[in-house]
């Protein structure tokens, strides 16, 4: 190891919340180190390439100021740089890719661009600096308290370490926790430890973890022939088929949802049945002037290359590599069929115009950067969300929990996909909910926070904890704390435990434009 960094505050991974806790930290005049493993920051909106799933309230409140400011910059980038049509340029919302999952369906580099440009001023002043391609390897502490960690470049394996006042693990799966000693828990907590009507009966299951997969972007042009070759895997996934799951996975008929009722799909509008081409569409290209996109552009992250079969978290590495290679040839092996075999409204099968956008995602073979991960290892928190406080059935006054120390909000149903140890969809309606900052305190550690879905949640909560605007939040939260505490020369829990402390740093939080509650509200 040939080279130390020191900075006030290091963040470990470059994802949503990163990106907004390298902002918020920067901001208030800290010094910043932001990692990430990829060639892209950004994480569910740009390397994991999943449109940003909101609340339906977004264009008037619910979010934070920099978030907003994110979601409008979008907008600019596409009228500045792009030939709209004259309506599309109108449209004080316009949504790029006019999707249904989305008010704002963009594409990837959009969202990269407008992310590098928002972190611009701090890096070009030498306030932030981002360290690309680098993994976390192992973690040094003198009894509750980070000193440095080791990070391993990708490529050529070059060891450097870094130090700081506190360390924020963003990371997907919260890879800093073990390394570091953290109590922390992954998977299905039991009944008998959380109470929650939805967790599972008997044992906790920590093995059984939501699904994940790697998404990946397509366009379609009648006439040609973009035929990938045959996946590996194409003759296990096209006859797969799960207990649960009411035909193969391979196939036009999914699962509401919440009534677990079977549902069939269809790939274009222009039938009955819903679009998975509409679903995620980033790029409707009739808003844009004749000829600037060949054809419009959908993100494939539907249920039919959802990855449960195995966990990529405390597993060994070969068995992690084994589940993340198979989870390619999943979502690889659903192009091919629908490229080849799909059945079509006319009688035919196949659609060979349907293209692999490999562009749009910046990689070789067309997948994202790194899989949409929807389940982190979680702290174990000195305050922990369950669903007893946002479930709408468990809130008698239609109301979420209201927590005195909140530092954020959000909203959406808890949504937790099929998992890992083959356990249907839990899908059910939740509150505008608050975000605890008791949530961000792990029980022992004294410089560690958690800055994406790796906070105080359970497997249930984290349905809800876990979308874009949320980890926002959670990731610009956790940086203002951070700096908070250096400058204050307190713990993170002296902050939420001293009733002056926590009043000024809340207000702190609302000048920055965090709204910390929600005005009178529904169920969602």
């Amino acid at each position: 190891m040939n080279k130390s960094y020191t900075a006030d505050i290091v963040i470990i991974g470059g994802g949503t919340g990163g990106c907004a806790a390298a902002l918020a930290a920067a901001k208030s005049g800290k010094s910043v180190i932001l990692t990430e493993e990829t060639d892209w920051i950004g994480g569910q909106l740009t390397s994991q390439a999943v449109p940003p799933d909101e609340h339906r309230w977004i264009e008037q409140f619910g979010c934070t100021r920099t978030y907003r400011e994110f979601r409008n910059e979008v907008r600019d980038y596409y009228r500045r740089h792009f030939p709209l049509t004259e309506e599309a340029r109108s449209r004080i919302h316009l949504n790029p890719g006019n999707g249904g999952v989305s008010r704002l369906c963009h594409e990837p580099r959009a969202a990269l661009a407008v992310l590098l440009a928002m972190l611009a001023p701090y890096v070009h002043s030498g306030r932030l600096q981002i360290l690309y391609r680098y993994q976390v390897q192992a973690v040094s502490v003198d009894g509750d308290d980070i000193q440095s960690v080791r990070m391993k470049h990708l490529q050529t394996d070059e060891l450097i370490e870094l130090k700081a006042a506190y360390f924020l693990d963003a990371t997907e799966c919260g890879d800093v926790l073990p390394l570091a000693g953290a109590e922390y828990v992954t998977g299905a907590e039991s009944f008998s430890q959380t109470g929650e009507p939805h967790a599972v009966k008997g044992d906790a299951l920590p093995q059984d973890m939501q699904g994940f997969t790697y998404c990946f972007a397509m366009d379609y042009i009648e006439g040609e022939d973009h035929t990938i070759e045959r996946p590996e895997r194409y003759d296990f996934w096209r006859s797969y088929k799960a207990d649960f799951w009411p035909d193969r996975l391979l196939s036009w008929t999914g699962v509401r949802p919440h009534t677990l009722e079977a549902v069939d799909y269809e790939l274009f509008e222009g039938t009955e049945r819903y679009s998975l081409f509409y679903y995620r569409r980033i790029i409707d290209a009739t808003q844009f002037e004749e000829g600037t996109y060949p054809g419009s552009i959908t993100l494939v992250n539907w249920p039919q290359n959802d990855y449960w079969l195995g966990s990529v978290i405390d597993v060994s590495e070969s068995e992690r590599q084994r589940h993340l290679w198979d989870a390619k040839q999943l979502s690889l092996s659903l192009l091919y069929w629908l490229q080849t075999e799909a059945p079509r409204p006319d009688g035919g099968t196949g659609y060979p115009g349907l293209r692999l956008r490999k562009d749009v995602v910046g990689t070789n073979d067309g997948l994202a950067m790194y899989p949409y991960i929807r389940e982190s290892r979680r702290i174990k928190a000195e305050f922990t969300v369950v669903e007893q406080h946002v479930s709408t059935d468990c809130r008698a006054d239609g109301k979420a929990e209201q927590f005195h120390d909140s530092v954020g909000i959000g909203c959406y149903r808890i949504d937790l996909h099929p998992s890992t140890g083959n356990r249907h969809y839990i899908d059910i309606s939740s509150l505008p909910f608050q975000i605890p900052l008791g949530s961000l305190i792990p029980i022992r550690m004294n410089n560690l926070l958690p800055a994406c879905k790796n906070l105080g949640v359970t497997h249930i909560t984290n349905g809800c904890y876990r979308l874009h605007p949320v980890e926002w939040n959670i990731g610009e939260a956790a940086g203002f704390l951070a700096s908070r505490c250096i400058d204050r020369k307190l713990k993170p829990r002296d902050i939420r435990n001293q009733e002056s402390e926590l009043r000024e740093f809340q207000r702190m939080l609302v000048s920055f434009g965090i709204e910390l509650e929600w005005p009178t509200m529904h169920a969602v």
